[in-house]
């Protein structure tokens, strides 16, 4: 498909101007004033803003977890995320423990081939990792799975002992790849929840009661000293707190390559939501928990001065009937998680960029630029240049929209409930191109199921050398 986007105002992480945008096979051909193109689509972007498309580095879909699966398959949730403007994900494969990551990468493949709607790539969480199966870690960096999660939470099921987690560490450096790390002290805080099921203290509100901050600056502390020993990149996913951000900020003080994303929940919701009645609490259950409010306006100013690289989602929905229910008689069974891939762009414009928190510079860098860089897939993706893919979004900075499950123009995701009801947005997309086609306008899809394609990312390693 041929389009010519018209006058304008184009932001990347380091431009903004005004210009026509001329796409032509997947990609952006031309940039320029007045241009002009016979026998091609036109659309008028006066008075928008046209932004890459959104990367979601952090999404769960079609996963398995506390006894039932997210609620998001790879077409509805990738469909959802098309409608909020985000044109790429990475979500994470899973390897079953004493089984290969490489039958897991392959189960995540047939999850997503001819369902996504958007491009994806994969990260591929690591269980267990003996040393003679270190080898398939250089087989999935080949394959275009170049970074890998660990969990230093969740004993008996995803957690990881430092020995396993200095041993992938170890060899992630010398392949040129990366560390993500889910870090919070999981034995510690293991421990405090049984102490408060044993007091009866069992509503959801006890779910952040028994994660501490503290476990997860200690948590962070650990992951990044264990990755400077090891020599490889540290990425902190879904960081929360204050206590947990001067770890990072610390590390990147002394030259360490150590990054983090933080999510809009932790941004804009705080703990006191777990007190809603009628167990709403269990809507918010997720890990890390949401934190006091005093973090919020650290997390924001992390953000401004390049503490924290990313804004993800950590997308991973569960129905408020049927599977937060699960655990009504316990915290404990709830399964953890909350949707949110969809309202991520304009949540952050609004709370970011309209209330003079960051730029307009800054929300690129944030929801797309940074990622497809530390994800080896600039400049294919996260930029506007001739070459790169034309993953585009044509965005309405006066477009008011309440975030709702009732509103049809901002609830597309398979999920009963929304995290943010209620929100009040100023700023919405419009149009979202992925590769060249329209597939979100005028409030409709026009997308094809399996139309998005596996990215191989490049590794981290090879971003390095000049």
């Amino acid at each position: 498909m041929s389009l010519l986007i018209r006058s304008g105002r184009i932001v990347t992480a380091v431009d903004d101007y005004f210009a026509d945008i001329h796409v032509e096979g997947g990609q952006v051909v031309r940039i320029g004033k007045d241009l002009q193109v016979e026998g091609t689509r036109v659309i008028d972007a006066t008075g928008k803003i046209v932004f890459p498309g959104g990367i979601d580095p952090h999404t769960h879909l079609d996963m398995p977890f506390g006894g039932t699966t997210s609620a998001d398959t790879f077409e509805t949730g990738t469909r959802a995320a098309a409608f909020g403007g985000t044109t790429t994900i990475i979500d994470f494969a899973i390897q079953t423990k004493g089984r290969a990551t490489l039958e897991g990468l392959e189960t995540w493949h047939a999850k997503a081939a001819g369902q996504a709607v958007i491009d994806y790539g994969f990260h591929m969480i690591v269980t267990d990792m003996p040393e003679e199966r270190l080898g398939e870690m250089g087989r999935l960096a080949d394959g275009g799975v170049t970074s890998y999660k660990l969990f230093m939470a969740y004993p008996g099921v995803l957690y990881s002992d430092d020995a396993t987690i200095y041993r992938a560490m170890r060899r992630a450096g010398e392949d040129g790849t990366m560390i993500c790390m889910h870090a919070e002290n999981g034995i510690v805080i293991d421990e405090i929840i049984k102490r408060a099921v044993e007091e009866g203290k069992t509503a959801p509100k006890y779910h952040a009661a028994t994660r501490p901050t503290r476990m997860e600056g200690e948590g962070v502390h650990r992951a990044i000293a264990i990755a400077e020993v090891a020599g490889v990149p540290v990425y902190i996913v879904h960081l929360s707190s204050a206590d947990a951000l001067e770890e990072v900020k610390r590390a990147r003080n002394r030259g360490v390559h150590a990054y983090a994303e933080t999510c809009p929940q932790y941004l804009l919701l705080d703990e006191s939501y777990y007190d809603k009645p009628d167990f709403e609490g269990a809507k918010y259950v997720m890990t890390p928990a949401l934190r006091h409010k005093d973090n919020q306006d650290v997390l924001w100013k992390g953000l401004e001065m390049g503490h924290l690289a990313t804004i993800a989602t950590d997308h991973c929905p569960f129905c408020f009937g049927g599977q937060k229910e699960l655990g009504r008689d316990s915290f404990t069974k709830i399964p953890n998680g909350a949707p949110g891939v969809e309202n991520r762009m304009a949540l952050i414009y609004h709370h970011g960029v309209n209330a003079g928190r960051i730029s307009l510079n800054k929300f690129v860098e944030l929801t797309s630029t940074a990622a497809a860089k530390m994800f080896g897939m600039f400049p294919r993706k996260g930029t506007i240049a001739v070459g790169s893919d034309a993953d585009l979004v044509v965005f309405d900075p006066e477009r008011r929209e309440v975030i709702s499950i009732d509103n049809p123009a901002t609830h597309h995701m398979k999920v009963d409930y929304s995290t943010y009801e209620g929100f009040v947005v100023k700023g919405y997309p419009d149009v979202v191109i992925a590769r060249g086609e329209v597939i979100v306008e005028g409030g409709s899809f026009h997308g094809r199921t399996g139309r998005g394609q596996f990215i191989r990312r490049a590794r981290y390693g090879d971003l390095l050398r000049p």
